[in-house]
């Protein structure tokens, strides 16, 4: 089985890179040949936070990485966490406050490493 690491740095919106890496995962994760990972940095740990409200027809990332969870890991950068204010409590359930550690480790892990 093959492993791809995403890792996202954008805002969950402003810019569309974020919807992009996740569109791109959940079609991996939807392989029976992939494992899938998302490690969320910086701005990015707000794609994770539970309860967005969006306008009607605009894309949902909670929904987007709530997909990806489903067969894949999701992994918060704690440092970004912590300096947005975000808690563990704040986040959708599957995805886990993380370490710098964790990302080196899914790093030399991943076949594919891809940044959005």
């Amino acid at each position: 089985m093959k492993t791809t690491l995403f890792i996202l740095n954008e805002a969950p919106y402003g810019s569309e890179r974020s919807y992009n890496g996740l569109r791109l995962a959940g079609a991996l994760a939807a392989r029976p040949d992939q494992q899938v990972r998302v490690f969320l940095m910086a701005d990015a740990v707000a794609v994770a936070k539970t309860g967005q409200k969006v306008p009607e027809g605009y894309y949902n990332l909670q929904l987007m990485l709530g997909k990806v969870l489903r067969k894949g890991e999701v992994g918060l950068c704690g440092t970004c966490m912590d300096a947005r204010g975000v808690t563990e409590t704040e986040i959708i359930e599957g995805a886990k406050r993380s370490t710098l550690a964790q990302l080196a480790e899914w790093t030399a892990e991943a076949d594919q490493v891809l940044v959005f």
